[in-house]
């Protein structure tokens, strides 16, 4: 009875002691703060910013006649392609033929009237050097050659008018590109003083598009003849680039735009006249830029700052400053440089001079830092 007493006693005293030891884990060293980095290295990027706009024509001609008459004929197919010059409408030139050789008549009366007075004048100038005729005389005879040479004048200037007008029967196209549906028919009345069209031409093998750009993005001055790409459905670019070629003064006081006039080549017809686009302008081109995760900021004081990890994995929080943000990375504009460790991660943990145990950082781990 008693050794078994004396047992149990033991035993809970053994217990007692190893309950009282203290812990091993509990009086370690405190583990480094875990990061993730990116080595900063140097590379090509382009600063873009997409804009919404129309396509307008590179020329656009309204066909119109210049004589009045009936519409004999129209010449051209429908939506063809057209060259300068090309025959579109036939007006009746009966009228403006009976006038033409009228003027033609009246030419030849007036070149006989002259021919009459010159010799008239031939024969009265040696009577009138021997004053076998008075000098009122031959002055009248000088004044007659003179006016029929102003009804010579005049008959020819009607004439050169009546076969232009004869010219302009045949309706012309003033440029070269596509023309719509005809707007007049056969047999229509037309005037020169119509203020509808009869047809109308665009040339689209080059196109303007009008982009609209916000006034407060517009602050900053565009490289000469900046780049322009035209952007497809999905947001890509379709292969159409062009340059700008003027920028607004003017701002929309309803929108706060102003505009962009961008010239692109167009010669596969792609571009329509007042088809609705997107477009890409590259801003600013850098061959060699160090960019770095926008998560990567923080700001103390309003100054921007980043840790960085030095080759004794001690963190320091380093001053930046930031260029533009393309596709949420900012390019660095001064403060680091290429072959640094910049933590983009974890950087919650650290305080300056703080020893980390450091990771590399991979771009598929952007998505999950972001919704951080």
């Amino acid at each position: 009875m008693n050794d078994n007493w004396t047992r149990r006693a033991a035993l809970v005293a053994a217990v007692v002691v190893a309950g009282c030891a203290p812990a091993d884990d509990e009086t370690g060293p405190a583990a480094a703060p875990r990061v993730t980095v990116q080595t900063l290295a140097p590379a090509d990027l382009a600063v873009t910013e997409d804009l919404q706009g129309r396509v307008a024509a590179w020329r656009s001609a309204e066909i119109r006649a210049q004589v009045g008459g009936i519409v004999q004929q129209r010449l051209f197919e429908q939506g063809a392609e057209v060259e300068a010059g090309k025959p579109l409408f036939q007006i009746d030139p009966r009228p403006f033929q009976a006038e033409l050789e009228m003027a033609a008549a009246s030419l030849q009366r007036a070149e006989a009237a002259l021919a009459r007075a010159q010799l008239q004048e031939q024969r009265l100038a040696p009577l009138v050097a021997a004053e076998a005729v008075s000098r009122q005389a031959y002055d009248d005879v000088v004044s007659a050659r003179e006016q029929a040479a102003a009804e010579v004048a005049l008959a020819r200037a009607t004439l050169a008018r009546r076969r232009l007008d004869l010219q302009f029967t045949t309706v012309t196209a003033p440029i070269a590109g596509r023309i719509d549906q005809a707007l007049v028919s056969e047999g229509a009345l037309v005037s020169a003083g119509d203020t509808a069209p009869m047809a109308r031409v665009q040339q689209i093998d080059r196109v303007y598009v009008d982009l609209r750009q916000p006034a407060t993005s517009a602050a900053a001055a565009l490289p000469a003849a900046a780049e322009v790409q035209i952007l497809d459905a999905r947001g890509a670019p379709n292969g159409l680039s062009g340059r700008v070629l003027m920028s607004g003064i003017d701002v929309d006081i309803g929108t706060g735009e102003r505009l962009l006039r961008v010239a692109v080549a167009n010669p596969q017809r792609q571009l329509l006249p007042g088809q609705f686009v997107q477009a890409r302008l590259t801003r600013a081109h850098y061959d060699a830029a160090l960019t770095l995760p926008q998560h990567a900021v923080f700001r103390v004081g309003g100054q921007a700052q980043v840790w960085v990890v030095d080759a004794q994995q001690r963190a320091h929080a380093v001053p930046v400053e930031l260029g533009e943000l393309v596709q949420r990375r900012y390019r660095v504009a001064a403060g680091l440089q290429a072959g640094q460790k910049i933590v983009v991660a974890g950087g919650e943990r650290l305080h300056e001079g703080a020893v980390v145990a450091a990771r590399p950082w991979t771009e598929s781990q952007t998505a999950v830092a972001v919704r951080r």
